[in-house]
């Protein structure tokens, strides 16, 4: 599902970049990269969980993952 959302949100980026470097304005290139820091940060948060319910029951599914409510 992470790699999905991640596909997704860096097609969002190149049309943001296509279509600014076609109208030379380059606004665009710079929301690209805000949404790439966003997806990255997202994605680290993402593989943290991943990797604490798999420290907790050396098992990945989504039943353990709603355990882990703060």
């Amino acid at each position: 599902m992470l790699i999905c959302m991640e596909l997704m949100f860096f097609s969002i980026c190149l049309n943001f970049i296509f279509f600014s470097s076609l109208i030379n304005f380059y606004s665009g290139q710079v929301i690209a990269l805000l949404i790439i820091t966003t997806v990255a940060s997202e994605t680290a948060i993402g593989v943290s969980l991943l990797v604490i319910s798999y420290r907790l029951g050396d098992k990945i599914n989504y039943n353990s993952l709603i355990t882990l409510r703060g």
